[in-house]
C-alpha cells in the first residue's frame, strides 16, 4: 500500500517523535523507501538594515551553511534508524509547507508522517501549521502525531 514514505524534520523533538511511528509502518507494511526531508527558509536580511550593508554573498554564505548543518542532522538521524526499506535524505530550500507539497507531488509518495503541536485558536491563524498546509495541499494520506504531552478537549 505504502512504498515511499516522506517524513519532513526541521531539527525539533516534536517533529522526531514520528520516527517510531514511521519505523512500524516501514518494517510491518514493506516500505520500499523512507525519504526524511529538510527544508531550509531562504535567509533575508531584516527590513531594518539599509541596502548598504546588504551583502549577496553573506547571504548565499549563510544559506549554504543552514543547508549544511540541515544536511548533518538528517544524516545523524539516519544513521541511528533501523528500518527494513531505503532510507534517503533530502534538503531543499524554501517555505516548508509549499516546498513539502512540491516534493509529494514530484518524487512519487505514498504517505506523509508528520508531527503536530495540535495548535488551535489564536495561535495557529497567527503561526499558521505547516502540518495542516500539507494536509490541504497534498494529495496523498498524511498521518499526523500529536506531540506528546497533548492535552484533550475541543477548542
Amino acid at each position: 500500500m505504502y512504498n515511499n514514505i516522506l517524513v519532513p524534520l526541521d531539527g525539533s523533538q516534536l517533529a522526531e517523535s514520528v520516527l517510531p511511528h514511521v519505523e512500524s509502518i516501514a518494517n510491518g507494511c514493506g516500505v520500499t523507501n523512507v525519504t526524511l526531508l529538510s527544508v531550509v527558509p531562504p535567509f533575508h536580511y531584516p527590513h531594518e538594515i539599509g541596502d548598504a550593508f546588504k551583502e549577496p554573498k553573506g547571504v548565499e554564505e549563510i544559506n549554504t551553511r543552514n543547508r549544511k548543518e540541515a544536511s548533518l542532522y538528517l544524516d545523524k538521524i539516519m544513521a541511528g534508524l533501523k528500518y527494513k526499506a531505503n532510507v534517503q535524505t533530502v534538503v531543499l530550500t524554501g517555505q516548508p509547507p509549499e516546498t513539502i507539497v512540491d516534493f509529494v507531488a514530484k518524487n512519487g509518495v505514498d504517505l506523509v508522517v508528520m508531527a503536530t503541536h495540535g495548535s488551535s485558536g489564536v495561535s495557529r491563524w497567527m503561526w499558521g501549521s505547516t502540518t495542516e498546509k500539507v494536509l490541504r495541499g497534498a494529495c496523498v494520506p498524511i498521518f499526523m502525531v500529536r506531540a506528546p504531552g497533548c492535552i484533550p478537549g475541543i477548542k
